[in-house]
């Protein structure tokens, strides 16, 4: 709102007010002397954060005389913008076997937007990757968006994977956009060729047979490598290391053809051996080798003639190698019987004891039977409690013991003698009485 006053009358005081031209705002008269000054269009802080108003103001009279005002208007923000992310699609490659934590690459987001409702921050979309959580292979920093590697790839496991990033404001409610990122994994020379054939066993002896006959260029028998990386660290190649003749065969650099390069004669050996040494094209190459057996031979029985000793050599290993294993399992047997045995009687010795000195606080009784006693009877042992009785006189050379039992029973007489049996004689039952009347008599 303005107010605008001119101190002269009639048409010397009549006022005439306009604004600058292309702006976003018109100037109109409300009442007497007051001017309002209002939006001609929708005002967009992101085009034009602020804007420069002049208002002239003239009058009617003549010669007219006017006189003008500068406003400075700005602005305000409101979050009405999402980031934007300065390429729509991301791509970007990594060497394999790199170290967990290396950085990747950086994405870059901006909002036209001021101070908070422009504050970018990132943020990793969860998704999986043959089965995989994608936070288990990359992260990004929410205040940079530099983006680095989790754990260390495998080219021969994964080639490559995509993933989303969101970019969100700091305004109130935020607002976010999405990119693609891809990421391939770059293949390194870190895998030997492998050899499928000839297969090379420990356990049998494999050889090819090469006719006497065979003629020049006979084809003997082909390596067949594959090498699982990728590119040039995948292009195989060639090469005879060792041989029995080297006048004999040759290998072809890249398709392992093995074939012979002169005619067979009489004098050549009929095992040959040969070495083949196969090797990528990689910095630094990695190589691997195959030992190959050659008969030369029209017949089966010559073959197996020659390689004999060889087949008997690896029996003899074979036998010695089984040997020496079941020589160690029964050491190792024998050794822990021993120890559970030793176990064993200590263990029962100390029972023993602590039963011994626990038995009532007694030492055992143990039976003592005289070894000039026997029973006359052939009973072995005495089957009942017996009660003695002895009786002597001063004049006697002799002592008899009295038994005193049931009828019918045996008394017992010892012989101070020193006789080693006891007379088994049936007596009837006597009163004490009675024997110290007859002792007397």
């Amino acid at each position: 709102m303005m107010n605008i006053q001119d101190a002269d009358t009639a048409e010397n005081g009549n006022v005439n007010c306009v604004l600058n031209e292309n702006i976003a705002f018109v100037i109109q008269s409300s009442s007497d002397g007051f001017y309002s000054i209002i939006t001609d269009n929708v005002l967009d802080r992101e085009q034009a954060s602020g804007y420069n108003i002049t208002v002239t103001c003239s009058d009617d009279g003549v010669p007219s005389l006017s006189s003008s005002v500068v406003l400075f208007l700005k602005i305000t923000d409101v979050n009405d913008n999402a980031p934007v992310f300065d390429r729509g699609i991301y791509e970007a490659s990594i060497l394999e076997n790199n170290a967990p934590g290396v950085s990747v690459f950086t994405v870059k987001a901006k909002d036209a937007d001021w101070n908070q409702n422009a504050r970018v921050s990132y943020i990793l979309e969860e998704s999986s990757v043959n089965g995989v959580l994608i936070s288990s292979y990359v992260s990004v920093s929410a205040d940079s968006g530099v983006i680095r590697a989790v754990r260390s790839f495998d080219f021969e496991q994964i080639k490559n994977f995509q993933f989303h990033i969101r970019a969100q404001d700091g305004g109130s409610p935020p607002l976010s956009s999405n990119v693609t990122v891809r990421i391939n994994i770059q293949d390194q020379n870190d895998n030997a060729p492998q050899v499928l054939y000839p297969i090379q066993s420990s356990g049998s002896l494999v050889a090819e047979i090469v006719p006497r006959s065979a003629d020049v260029g006979y084809l003997v028998t082909k390596v067949v490598a594959v090498d699982v990386d990728s590119g040039q660290n995948a292009w195989l190649s060639y090469k005879l290391q060792k041989m029995t003749d080297r006048a004999l065969f040759e290998v072809g650099a890249q398709n392992g053809e093995i074939r012979t390069i002169r005619q067979i004669t009489d004098k050549d050996a009929v095992k040959q051996k040969l070495t083949v040494v196969v090797e990528d094209n990689g910095k630094p190459a990695r190589s691997t080798t195959v030992n190959i057996n050659v008969a030369v031979a029209d017949s089966f029985p010559e073959v197996l003639s020659e390689f004999t000793d060889f087949m008997q050599d690896k029996e003899y290993n074979d036998n010695l190698t089984f040997y020496l294993v079941l020589a160690l399992a029964v050491v190792s047997f024998l050794f822990i019987v021993s120890i559970i045995a030793i176990l064993s009687v200590k263990c029962y010795r100390w029972r023993r004891e602590r039963m011994f000195y626990k038995s009532n606080g007694h030492l055992p009784v143990i039976p003592y039977y005289p070894p000039l006693y026997g029973d006359a009877g052939g009973t072995g042992t005495l089957q009942r409690v017996y009660n003695y009785e002895h009786y002597r006189t001063t004049d006697s050379r002799k002592s008899d013991v009295k038994y005193g039992g049931p009828c019918g029973q045996s008394i017992i007489s010892l012989d101070t003698s020193g006789s080693q049996t006891l007379p088994h004689v049936q007596r009837d039952i006597m009163s004490p009485e009675d024997l110290r009347d007859q002792q007397q008599a």
